[in-house]
């Protein structure tokens, strides 16, 4: 079942609104007789499918990679072309 309702009336009555909506109901809120928005009771809400979780690809363990690259020692030196913008 589906009602519509002007948006000046939704503002005015919508305890009233909330309140009387039935199991199935639908209530449509127009503006300018152009539907903006919808009223839907909690159960039909309930009852669309969960979305599906992305697999689980693992657990991230550390110390994984030790030994397969090396930092080197001038890792947090400035870059030779960015010299002229730090002094």
């Amino acid at each position: 079942m589906a009602k519509t309702v002007s948006l000046n009336e939704a503002q005015n009555t919508l305890a009233e609104l909330i309140h009387c909506l039935a199991p199935d109901e639908v209530v449509t809120i127009t503006e300018n007789e152009r539907p903006v928005a919808q009223i839907i009771p909690w159960s039909l809400v309930q009852a669309s499918p969960p979305r599906p979780r992305p697999p689980v690809t693992g657990i991230p363990k550390a110390g994984r990679y030790e030994g397969q690259f090396t930092v080197p020692d001038d890792f947090k030196e400035p870059l030779e072309d960015m010299r002229d913008y730090l002094e």
